[in-house]
């Protein structure tokens, strides 16, 4: 899941039309309730070459993306506001479908589950499916790929809280007057939110969600859905099944979030993690000490990192071209990245450790200097609605910690976790939340489900996958990385994942994303 707020850095997680007449009208599924919508099919948005580059697509991709878009099918589904009133106040849900390839041999529909909470799954079975790799465009051969934006998101009914600034934040060490002042504006911008539009914002839960997907489906005509869920989607598998069992086929879940929903521990289980880590990535870095000079053991260098930590907390930076300083917890958000960024890390840390000069060296402004997450690109989808994502985390945090409480487990976290902990700041996101808590119940099922844990991973913590099968059942596939919701996106995992699909079997395990060189 991603979490995000000034408080807490749990995580952090488009101009024109092109019409497609073979969109014209989805057949309304035979076991279907009376009265359930259909699908509304209209043309797709069209993007320009500029916002498709900065969705992700690499330059070589961007005719690909513009072909998989004319295949793809657009449309809304009216769903109530309130499922225990579903004469009320209606909403759409913004639904996609790309449609198998092999039409006499298809198996039936993937419903791809976005993250977050609040992460847009619109352009999924594009992005995340054919446009990925070989493998994932295989899926597409005999599934329906479906994508969907949730409610409160992107194409979707959505609402926005203002997001302003939650209080003085002076790089440097954080002092607990000063996290007093945060946490007291985080109160106030909670209750202002919350109040804001209670009647939308209180149906922001997984459970509605899932019951949305469920229209969605019998909109679509499907008896069922097979699941596909990334992250915060992960749980949403796990509602969905846990809420309709018999409509439930296929499910592959990676990165999977707990069976619970506690901001404070999510923050306690991560960080224990990213500590983990950064002692691969601590002895990554031994290795190569001619190259960063950090320490030629891995002790060295989470000491030598502790150092970095203590010392820009004591002088921050302030660089002309960088709007973030450098302060003890820009070091240890550089200290708890995957391998993926291992070597750039290296080096940004290296660079901090004899930085002078009043412009950021070019390491540390390039993984530092990046857009926040959620970000949006001119003229794109929304990538990652931030009210969706403080209601869903706030309507379903059962913590809502105190301050003291909340401070205290902030100064564990810097004492346990010297190379990491300062990033990321006092665990209380819901404080002040005004609306009560609402949690949905896991059940136990007898169907095909896989929970894809990662071994090393700190976003979704490879005990919770353990926690999960207690929960619900499942077979564990475990990836042998620390990268997260990285599975579709390693060939030989990718591989592994349709193969899943089409048969039903699943190996134990596979490599995941490789360590650098």
């Amino acid at each position: 899941m991603t979490y995000r707020t000034s408080l807490t850095a749990l995580a952090l997680a488009l101009a024109g039309l092109v019409a497609h007449p073979s969109a014209a009208g989805a057949t309304a599924n035979p076991g279907s309730s009376a009265g359930a919508s259909s699908v509304q099919w209209k043309s797709c948005p069209a993007y320009s070459d500029e916002v498709i580059r900065g969705l992700g697509v690499a330059a070589d991709k961007v005719a690909a993306f513009r072909s998989l878009m004319e295949r793809l099918e657009c449309g809304t589904v009216s769903v109530p506001l309130n499922h225990r009133d579903p004469g009320g106040r209606k909403i759409d849900i913004a639904v996609t479908r790309l449609a198998a390839t092999d039409k006499a041999n298809r198996l039936g529909a993937i419903a791809v589950l976005p993250g977050g909470p609040g992460n847009s799954g619109y352009l999924d079975p594009v992005l995340r499916g054919a446009l990925r790799n070989e493998e994932m465009a295989g899926l597409n051969k005999r599934y329906d790929i479906i994508g969907f934006d949730p409610r409160g998101v992107g194409y979707s009914t959505k609402v926005a809280c203002p997001m302003s600034p939650m209080g003085p934040q002076e790089p440097g060490a954080l002092t607990k007057e000063a996290a007093r002042k945060i946490y007291d504006a985080q109160v106030a911008a909670n209750q202002r939110c919350g109040r804001s539009d209670p009647a939308f914002l209180g149906q922001l839960t997984t459970e509605n969600v899932a019951k949305d997907l469920d229209l969605v489906r019998t909109a679509l005509g499907e008896r069922s859905l097979n699941l596909l869920g990334f992250s915060w989607g992960t749980y949403l598998g796990m509602v969905y099944r846990s809420v309709f069992p018999g409509h439930t086929g296929r499910a592959f879940l990676d990165s999977v979030a707990p069976p619970w929903t506690r901001i404070d521990q999510h923050a306690k289980d991560a960080a224990e993690a990213a500590e983990r880590d950064f002692g691969r990535m601590a002895a990554w870095l031994a290795r190569r000490d001619q190259s960063y000079g950090l320490g030629a053991t891995a002790r060295q260098v989470r000491e030598e990192v502790a150092k970095l930590v203590r010392a820009y907390d004591k002088s921050p930076k302030t660089y002309t071209d960088l709007q973030r300083p450098i302060d003890g917890s820009a070091v240890a958000d550089l200290a708890r990245r995957n391998s993926t960024e291992w070597v750039r890390a290296g080096k940004a840390l290296a660079e901090l450790r004899t930085a002078t000069g009043t412009t950021a060296p070019p390491t540390v402004k390039e993984m530092l200097g990046a857009p926040m997450m959620g970000t949006p690109v001119p003229g794109a989808p929304e990538p990652l609605n931030m009210t969706m994502n403080l209601a869903v985390a706030c309507n379903e945090d059962s913590s809502r910690a105190a301050f003291d409480t909340a401070w205290r487990a902030y100064q564990q976290l810097v004492k346990r976790h010297p190379a990491t902990g300062r990033a990321w700041g006092v665990p209380a996101m819901c404080p002040g939340w005004p609306l009560p808590v609402q949690q949905a119940t896991l059940k136990p099922g007898s169907g095909s489900l896989v929970l894809a844990g990662h071994l090393h991973e700190f976003m979704s913590v490879y005990d919770w996958t353990l926690q999960t099968q207690r929960a619900i059942g499942g077979t564990i596939y475990t990836v042998a990385d620390d990268v997260h919701v990285s599975t579709t996106r390693v060939p030989k995992c990718a591989a592994d994942v349709v193969r899943y699909f089409e048969t039903g079997r699943i190996g134990r395990g596979c490599e995941g994303s490789p360590i650098p060189s």
